[in-house]
């Protein structure tokens, strides 16, 4: 009876992982080159594009992906500047947040002045908000002006030049797959987020 037990487990458990496997063109293409060795999470977003608002703010799918991961994974957030007439000052902004390590803290307050209430015109907006969220002004305007930033910028620059990034949300693992978000399961967006979720898993285990 044990040995009986044991062989349903078995062929319960082999049939739960072959329902996790997902097709190369569907849910992800795989990168002609590859843009690093490490593992990684590198997702790619604008604060002007509406997608990314609901990506981000509305269904929370980076928080939820996040909580999937293995602990020694993180998800790093590029911004890119071709998007809007201040894109390439928020870029250097999102820069100043990584630096400042307040990312969670203005994020949401830039999408909504963005999104929501259109309140930001200028630099000096963008900068308002960041005193808003906490962040002291001539911590800010030291940081805006720093080498630190000036290599963030370029390096953010650089990710999407190296991936021929064309919008955005747009989802990159192990620096070699993304994620196509036009395979994935519409039926509902909570089947959305876990398949999502589960693909990003799926794709940190592949060589």
């Amino acid at each position: 009876m044990k040995k009986i037990w044991f062989a349903m487990m078995s062929i319960m458990l082999a049939f739960s992982t072959s329902a996790v496997q997902f097709t190369e063109g569907k849910q992800y293409i795989q990168l002609k080159n590859s843009f690093t060795n490490e593992p990684q999470v590198l997702e790619f977003f604008s604060f002007y594009c509406s997608h990314c608002y609901q990506f981000e703010q509305v269904y929370h799918i980076s928080n939820k992906i996040k909580k999937a991961l293995p602990t020694d994974i993180k998800i790093t957030k590029y911004h890119v500047d071709f998007l809007g007439p201040l894109g390439k000052q928020l870029t250097q902004a999102w820069s100043v947040a990584i630096a400042l390590e307040v990312e969670d803290k203005v994020s949401p307050l830039i999408f909504d002045a963005l999104q929501k209430i259109h309140t930001v015109q200028t630099s000096e907006d963008i900068r308002s908000i960041f005193i808003k969220a906490g962040v002291n002004a001539e911590k800010y305007d030291s940081a805006w002006n720093s080498f630190v930033v000036k290599l963030l910028v370029e390096q953010q620059k650089k990710a999407a030049a190296d991936l021929q990034l064309r919008g955005v949300p747009a989802m990159f693992i192990n620096g070699k797959y993304m994620i196509k978000n036009d395979g994935l399961d519409m039926s509902s967006m909570d089947a959305y987020t876990k398949q999502f979720a589960d693909v990003v898993e799926f794709l940190l285990t592949q060589s």
